[in-house]
């Protein structure tokens, strides 16, 4: 981690609290590494977070197993892992209303119709849960105030420039400098 400032105590208190942050968030394990840039007299917050490799998604067909009954024109579902269970009727309730799911016991739903289609449904993405979670973390660590925020965020490193002005060239140039040391593992 490095905070780069040119006041040594004001690095050392964002340094302070962006692990705190982290520990709230328990984010400590899923983040390689970070940099960030204070100056207030500019004023402006570049932050740049790698985050660790993650799991694949998760399709609906990876938990469940799908039969379709032509006859009675019904999809039956089995849920293998119903750890994955809410996520599986949040996504369903995104897409049909609840009386058109039916779930006779906890580990079967039936759908009205041939509803093959939703095996390929993504259940749980934990690379897009990661990232929701580091910018949370960003929006707790940024400076009261600073409003004006520019996200230049890459597919494993989340990275933004925030100020309460107009954000200049040489920020953004700054913060994809970060972006290209943490690419190479600088």
């Amino acid at each position: 981690m490095l905070v780069e400032c040119y006041d040594e105590k004001g690095a050392e208190v964002y340094e302070i609290i962006i692990k705190q942050i982290f520990q709230d968030l328990v984010l400590g394990a899923a983040v390689d590494d970070l940099k960030a840039y204070v100056n207030p007299d500019d004023p402006v917050f570049i932050l740049a977070i790698k985050m660790k490799k993650t799991s694949t998604v998760i399709e609906f067909k990876d938990i469940a197993q799908f039969t379709y009954d032509k006859t009675d024109d019904v999809t039956h579902i089995f849920i293998e892992d119903e750890n994955y269970l809410p996520n599986i009727l949040k996504r369903l309730w995104m897409r049909f209303s609840r009386e058109e799911i039916y779930q006779p016991t906890r580990y079967n739903i039936d759908l009205n119709g041939n509803q093959m289609d939703l095996e390929t449904l993504v259940i749980d993405d934990p690379h897009s849960n990661l990232q929701r979670r580091i910018y949370d973390a960003i929006f707790r660590i940024l400076p009261e105030g600073f409003k004006i925020i520019k996200d230049i965020s890459t597919k494993d490193i989340v990275a933004v420039v925030a100020t309460d002005e107009l954000i200049m060239d040489a920020w953004i140039e700054k913060a994809n400098e970060y972006i290209a040391e943490l690419n190479k593992g600088m």
